[in-house]
């Protein structure tokens, strides 16, 4: 990613060591900040290459997670729960996508109150065609080797358990 103004030192590192001489080291706040960056960074770079879809990083994710499902479909409140966000952020994704002919909802005959959201043809299209460009971007992460990526990945993880992302730390359901 390229910007367009660079500092002539890092200050991550910087804040680092002031905190150091005021309150003494505490090197979760320099991680805490290197990751809230870096999720920046990403956020910004993955929605870059989505953009000419017409999408969002986050409504990228609500269309794979709907061809990941068996039909196509899923509850409004699943996709939420999946996706780990508040209903309200499910409503405003889903609904663009609506717009952009991207996914229909109907109601759920399983729940009168709820409501399926499905992904439409032109839905998989972009959502293949988003994932490809996706991919030769490295998602972002174009820095990093593959096993570096691992890396990343086993380091959060007792972060996201903690969290109660998921209950066993050592099986992966199905849906």
């Amino acid at each position: 990613m390229s910007k367009s103004l660079s500092l002539p030192f890092d200050p991550i590192a910087r804040a680092d060591d002031l905190w150091k001489r005021r309150w003494g080291s505490v090197p979760s706040m320099a991680a805490i900040t290197s990751i809230m960056r870096a999720h920046q960074i990403l956020l910004a770079e993955v929605d870059a290459v989505v953009k000419p879809y017409g999408l969002t990083f986050a409504r990228y994710e609500a269309l794979v997670l709907l061809t990941f499902s068996r039909a196509g479909e899923l509850p409004m409140s699943k996709i939420g729960e999946r996706l780990m966000v508040h209903p309200t952020s499910v409503t405003n994704a889903v609904d663009r996508l609506v717009r952009s002919g991207l996914v229909v909802k109907r109601p759920n005959p399983n729940d009168g109150r709820g409501t399926l959201a499905s992904i439409t043809e032109r839905g998989r299209e972009v959502c293949d065609a988003a994932t490809r460009d996706l991919m030769a971007a490295d998602f972002g992460l174009g820095v990093y080797d593959e096993g570096q990526c691992q890396d990343i990945f086993d380091l959060l993880r007792p972060l996201r358990l903690a969290a109660r992302d998921f209950d066993d730390p050592g099986k992966e359901r199905p849906e």
